[in-house]
């Protein structure tokens, strides 16, 4: 069969590797490089491009292990840097460990009584199953009824208040589950990138003669004597062509537009019931670290405009970027929100003063180079109605597959999962 592979993203392209050992392959891309959210991008006195947001990933992300093992690609390796939370008490900021058990005892905001409860739930999450009342209950009435409500307000608000907004209460607890359950200590990273592992899949894609299309955007996709045919805007040249089967891992809100003339509308009328938060990404490039010796740091007040702190250079060496820093500040923003209409520099200057107050060596740091990155639909809102309409595999219309990032719920969106949508995908053409 002739396939279409709509987005050259992780799981496009793992679709890509897998279904071409039977079938004739078209990955279709927009942007004029492959791996979607994950790719790099390079300057010129750095040795390793970097990603336009943060990445990294777990030591049980057994799913692109496997994939990279596949593929011939042996260049991911893993670390153990330091993360913590910044909380606000009595208008100071310290920074505090999360990492195990004894942190948590160690931590003197909660009463005794409080940290057992939280350590016993934590427990159940970390060692046990998604069970159904977890689908049934958001975050915050269960946390509550089962931790308390103080150790709610001081350790999971903000956290989820940064991550959605004034959705937060809204969030099932099945996805603060996945984050608990998957989490590990150690990191792993790529040498050379990320960017540097999807050149490695693409020439693979290469040698396995599948024909990738960047700079090609899809208009519309209709269906004619049980074949499907693509009209095709590849820079500014308009096509056809005919494929016996599909494969989208477009974001939810793209799909209808594209497919509009190919399925009814109470099968598109679902897509349009997700909603979504807006990924902001600012990377700062200095001369000294923004954090000392901290990669991750969540930003648990409210009083500090940001979601967390990614020293990137606390976790990958600084002689990887001409001995210089880089940190990322991420957001989740609505698209109504000021910051996303915000230049990069009137950013960059709303934000200095805070970061001067949770590192007052700041002061003394120099930006030198900064980049902001905005990602559309990168964060979905694991509500209850989520449920009902997420995209499945398997759509209406026979050889039509759905493989995006919104099925990785309950975990959250990354590269793991990507590829593994994108291998259960090929598994099913």
């Amino acid at each position: 069969m002739k396939i279409a592979i709509l987005g050259g993203g992780f799981s496009g392209l793992a679709c890509a590797f897998d279904a071409s050992n039977k079938h004739d392959v078209v990955v279709y891309e927009r942007s004029s490089v492959l791996g979607g959210l994950a790719s790099g991008f390079f300057q010129p006195h750095w040795e390793w491009p970097v990603e336009r947001a943060y990445h990294h990933l777990f030591a049980n992300d057994t799913d692109i292990i496997n994939f990279a093992r596949d593929t011939g690609f042996n260049g991911i390796y893993f670390s153990t840097p330091t993360t913590a939370s910044l909380f606000e008490v009595s208008g100071k900021y310290e920074t505090t460990p999360f990492d195990t058990p004894a942190d948590l005892l160690r931590f003197r905001h909660l009463d005794v009584l409080s940290k057992l409860r939280t350590a016993t739930i934590l427990a159940a999450l970390k060692l046990g199953p998604n069970i159904p009342i977890y689908e049934r209950m958001g975050a915050h009435e269960f946390m509550t009824k089962t931790t308390g409500e103080r150790s709610w307000n001081i350790l999971w608000e903000q956290l989820f208040r940064k991550k959605f907004g004034k959705y937060a209460e809204n969030i099932l607890m099945s996805f603060l589950w996945a984050r608990i359950h998957k989490r590990t200590k150690r990191l792993g990273y790529i040498r050379g990138g990320f960017q540097t592992f999807i050149n490695h899949i693409e020439k693979a894609l290469n040698d396995k003669k599948v024909h990738i299309n960047k700079k090609t955007q899809i208009l519309s996709i209709k269906q004619n004597r049980g074949e499907y045919e693509a009209f095709i805007d590849q820079s500014g040249q308009r096509t056809k062509e005919k494929f016996d089967a599909i494969v989208s891992t477009l974001p939810s809100p793209i799909l209808p537009k594209v497919t509009k003339s190919l399925f009814d509308g109470d099968y598109l009328g679902r897509f349009s019931k997700l909603r979504y938060l807006n990924a902001l990404a600012l990377l700062l490039e200095t001369k000294q670290p923004i954090l000392d010796d901290i990669y991750w740091l969540n930003i648990c007040t409210p009083s500090i405009p940001m979601m967390l702190i990614g020293q990137h250079t606390n976790f990958v060496d600084k002689k990887h970027y001409g001995g210089n820093h880089l940190s990322y500040i991420g957001y989740y923003l609505e698209a109504s929100d000021p910051l996303v209409s915000m230049k990069k520099e009137e950013l960059i200057k709303a934000l200095w003063p805070y970061l001067e107050k949770i590192n007052p060596k700041n002061k003394e740091n120099k930006i030198l180079k900064s980049f902001s990155f905005y990602g559309p639909y990168a964060q979905p809102l694991f509500e209850k109605d989520f449920l009902k309409y997420k995209p499945d595999f398997v759509t209406p219309k026979k050889n039509f597959y759905v493989a995006n990032l919104d099925m990785t719920y309950p975990y959250d969106r990354g590269t793991n999962y990507a590829v593994k949508l994108g291998r259960i995908a090929a598994s099913l053409v």
